[in-house]
């Protein structure tokens, strides 16, 4: 297996030195840092170290490890739902002719009024 570029570390660590000041200061951001991130960081190497060598060990045909290239948390997604669909056959599929039935009506029915406790509070 191939080693982390330095090139990607160097921009991983980047990233990471702008979002945890942040973290730490913001209190709108504090609920992503817990004691056990804070810890985390400063063991990133062995931690790094640790999951090549899980990878290396672990990475068979049938059961593949993909990693994914993340300071971009929106392409990021975005690469990872382009890269999962690559990995399905996609064949066109027949589509049958519908019809539509006619609603069965029954003059004794009324839609009964839904109870508030099950309805969800119209916020916006």
């Amino acid at each position: 297996m191939r080693r982390i570029r330095r090139d990607l570390i160097d921009s991983y660590d980047e990233e990471q030195n702008l979002r945890f000041p942040s973290g730490i200061h913001d209190p709108l951001e504090q609920w992503k840092l817990s004691p056990m991130s804070l810890k985390s960081r400063r063991r990133w190497e062995e931690h790094t170290r640790a999951k090549e060598s899980m990878l290396e060990r672990t990475h068979i045909p049938e059961a593949r490890w993909w990693v994914v290239q993340a300071v971009d948390k929106k392409k990021a997604r975005l690469n990872c739902i382009h890269h999962l669909l690559q990995q399905m056959p996609c064949q066109e599929t027949e589509h049958l002719q519908l019809v539509l039935p006619e609603r069965i009506r029954h003059e004794d029915y009324g839609r009964h009024p839904v109870s508030k406790n099950f309805v969800v509070p119209q916020v916006y």
